[in-house]
């Protein structure tokens, strides 16, 4: 089994497509804290934030399932860069807000943004088997699923703190500039993003791609354990709402909001490294992944009771380590359930299960943050990820993931 070292400093296909992602997921962090600070500032509420966390999240979940079938069916490449192209114009666009007149831009900003998530992640996460030895996998999905939360310290910690120094615009052209970064380095990717398609058949229509993977998904029980999963952080996830006015009740400001971020971050950076081990012995992902669900609950249920800062800031990470390796672990095993050709769209629904779930819980969020108390909206978050975890495991008690794939995955060459 490769390291996590020597999957990074061997593999230069690995590397550039990594670097790109940290890349993709700093800016998105240099957009969204700064907008999440100045928008209650502008406009005196917190709904506006939440709402644009609904919209990103809701677009996600709505065009996941079309831009599935675009990651399987065209140049991962080309979509990949086009879609930093498109989240560019959406960056310069949040440059327009400046009063409570101008604020729905930010919601039209952070709408085309999402959209170009929507087509950049399902490729991105298509691509990464495409690009690693089979020795390699494990390493390479635990240094994948630490760039998020890489990411996410270094892009709302400084997001905060450059915000709180310089304003936000000043992050929002430091975004832009990242995104042209990515798509550079998504150019110079060696290895092919996909493995060859018959290109002499007709070409499936979109609706029966899509049908195609939702039969495929509903007649593997363990498949569909898989894309579940990941909802039970989601539902919880309305608790980031709550971080810019939580901030604001212990005084700590615009930093404190990307400290609380920031730490949101390190956890998911921990957590899939730490979990490796786990992602070596299939017939523990199951449990880990029922644990993992629990402990971000109970972590959310405990933030709601303590009084110091810096007892939140632990909570938080504890909470965003269980569900980062939450995270990493369902990918991998889906990774190695799921044949190339139906991935894009597999990993599309994944995906838009979770979003829907963040979409549920932010707009619940939103429509009581005005009116509930912050640590009530903390407590009712993490209780119902609680809930979700244990009847997730109860209705997955009889499966195993330790046997074998009945699909072979392809093994790239070339670096």
């Amino acid at each position: 089994m490769a390291s996590t070292v020597s999957v990074l400093t061997r593999n230069r296909s690995f590397r550039r497509l990594v670097c790109a992602q940290l890349v993709v997921f700093g800016a998105d962090w240099f957009v969204m804290v700064p907008l999440l600070v100045l928008l209650p500032a502008l406009t005196g509420s917190g709904v506006w934030g939440a709402l644009v966390l609904a919209v990103d999240t809701g677009i996600l979940a709505l065009l996941l399932p079309y831009t599935g079938t675009v990651a399987d069916r065209f140049d991962r490449r080309k979509v990949m860069m086009v879609a930093n192209a498109a989240a560019l114009v959406g960056a310069m666009l949040l440059l327009g807000v400046r009063s409570a007149d101008t604020a729905w831009l930010a919601l039209v900003g952070i709408g085309v943004i999402a959209v170009a998530k929507a087509f950049y992640s399902p490729a991105a996460q298509a691509a990464l088997p495409n690009v690693l030895d089979l020795d390699e996998l494990a390493a390479g999905n635990a240094v994948a699923g630490s760039a998020w939360g890489t990411m996410t310290i270094v892009g709302s910690s400084l997001g905060g703190l450059l915000s709180a120094v310089v304003g936000p615009y000043a992050c929002f052209w430091v975004a832009g500039l990242g995104l042209v970064v990515a798509a550079g380095l998504t150019a110079v990717i060696r290895r092919p993003l996909q493995a060859p398609r018959d290109e002499t058949g007709p070409r499936q229509r979109t609706a029966a791609a899509i049908r195609e993977a939702l039969v495929y998904i509903g007649h593997r029980p363990r498949v569909l354990a898989l894309v579940t999963v990941k909802s039970a952080v989601g539902l919880g996830n309305g608790v980031l709402t709550v971080f810019p006015l939580l901030a604001g009740v212990y005084g700590v400001g615009a930093l404190g909001t990307g400290l609380l971020f920031a730490v949101r971050g390190a956890g998911a950076l921990v957590g899939p490294i730490l979990m490796r081990r786990v992602l070596t012995r299939r017939s523990w992902l199951l449990t880990g992944l029922a644990w993992s669900m629990a402990l971000y609950g109970l972590a959310y249920l405990g933030t709601s009771m303590v009084g110091w800062f810096p007892l939140v800031l632990l909570l938080v990470f504890v909470a965003h380590f269980a569900g980062g390796s939450n995270w990493v672990m369902s990918n991998y095993a889906l990774q190695g359930e799921v044949p190339d050709r139906l991935r894009g769209r597999v990993f599309a629904t994944d995906m838009m299960l979770a979003t829907l779930a963040i979409s549920v819980s932010q707009l619940a969020v939103a429509s009581v943050v005005d009116l509930v108390d912050e640590r009530v909206v903390l407590a009712g978050c993490g209780l119902v990820t609680v809930v979700y975890a244990v009847g997730w495991r109860i209705a997955t008690r009889g499966l195993s993931l330790s046997d074998p794939v009945p699909e072979p995955q392809p093994t790239p060459v070339g670096r």
